[in-house]
């Protein structure tokens, strides 16, 4: 549950046209469900699978990783399993980093010594200094497992690869590997930059970006994308613009799952029978706005009070003599739809004045 609840942490921090959205959460008793950005192209790794590919793809999809690394590092996350089978490709054929089910967050996982200790992350993509066993910084390794992938778009294989396990880890320990003649002399200079098996002189991701090899065909807005993303999405301007603008707010899963008996959504277009006389809930085509609109307009020719909550969605109504008539809550469910929720209380005020005469908003799927 642990590792559950810091994976759903991280996606919701992270904002980036290069890493796969979370949209939401749904829950049950034994179930945690991801609702996720769908991607049809698939993993990078059915791709290369078939061939390697040129330098200037290569470089492309590799600035497009290198962005989303460098925005998950400047909010303190390490992804810690990089690989082809997390990279996938969208409609336009751009990259989306996938799976943080293996990330850190630097606050509440490093050590004492500003070290990470887990041992994680797949073989033949593992930095050395995880092998030693001693600590490891997070960026580090993700800089390593980006420096495979490099390596393997360009030459097809890996770069550390042998059918024992424990030779391969020699070689990753010692550094040993050997880039393909053909490879040019700036790509493999930067590939031993990646691949350096000391990290503290393997390459950064600010020597990434001005790296000769990286900067070809580099756009300069790219490089700054994650500081504009953290000014507009940082943890404190969303909570800014949820107080500001709580109108907006849609429904959100548990929301849902609140509404309906189990996971049966079909509460939310059926009248609820039992208790008619209680409450009340449908689902309309109409704006929230002209929801309440026209509850406002038949409460004043009926000489009902409606006080609004402060999100004014939220109406408390009384009648003539400050009797309480009912509660009605009107939310956003989706671009084109909105739930309305009604318990009522006095004789029946609701279903006799107001039912009937926004029965027209009700939506028939």
């Amino acid at each position: 549950m642990a590792h559950v609840k810091r994976e759903i942490t991280i996606m919701r921090r992270l904002h980036h046209k290069n890493i796969v959205k979370l949209y939401e959460v749904l829950a049950t008793k034994t179930k945690i469900y991801f609702v996720m950005e769908f991607i049809k192209g698939g993993e990078l790794f059915a791709k290369v699978a078939k061939g390697k590919f040129s330098e200037d793809l290569s470089r492309k999809y590799f600035h497009q990783l290198i962005s989303a690394v460098g925005y998950c590092h400047s909010h303190g996350i390490f992804h810690r399993d990089l690989k082809p089978e997390n990279l996938l490709l969208d409609d336009n054929g751009d990259l989306k980093v996938s799976d943080f089910g293996l990330s850190a967050i630097k606050d509440d996982q490093v050590w004492t010594d500003g070290l990470l200790h887990t041992l994680c992350g797949t073989p033949a993509y593992v930095a050395p200094e995880i092998l030693a066993k001693r600590g490891y910084d997070g960026s580090k390794i993700d800089i390593w497992s980006c420096g495979i992938i490099l390596y393997v778009l360009i030459a097809g294989n890996l770069p550390f690869n042998d059918t024992n396990l424990m030779v391969m880890y020699k070689k990753i320990y010692k550094g040993d590997f050997r880039c393909p003649k053909w490879m040019s002399q700036d790509l493999k200079k930067f590939l031993s930059c990646l691949l350096d098996s000391n990290p503290e002189t393997r390459i950064t991701i600010d020597e990434i970006i001005n790296d000769p090899w990286f900067r070809k065909g580099y756009k300069k807005e790219e490089e700054h994308h994650q500081f504009n993303e953290t000014e507009f999405f940082g943890l404190n301007k969303t909570e800014k613009v949820e107080e500001e603008d709580k109108d907006n707010v849609f429904l959100n899963a548990f929301d849902l799952i609140s509404f309906s008996s189990g996971c049966d959504f079909s509460g939310l277009f059926v009248q609820n029978n039992k208790n008619e006389s209680v409450g009340e809930r449908f689902v309309s085509s109409e704006s929230p706005e002209n929801i309440v609109m026209k509850i406002e307009e038949i409460a004043k020719r009926e000489n009902v009070e409606v006080i609004k909550r402060k999100d004014k969605r939220n109406m408390v109504l009384f009648g003539q003599n400050g009797n309480l008539i009912g509660f009605v809550d009107v939310y956003r469910l989706t671009e084109l739809l909105a739930v309305v929720e009604v318990q009522s209380y006095e004789g029946g005020i609701w279903k006799q004045k107001f039912s009937q005469e926004i029965s027209s908003f009700v939506y028939h799927p």
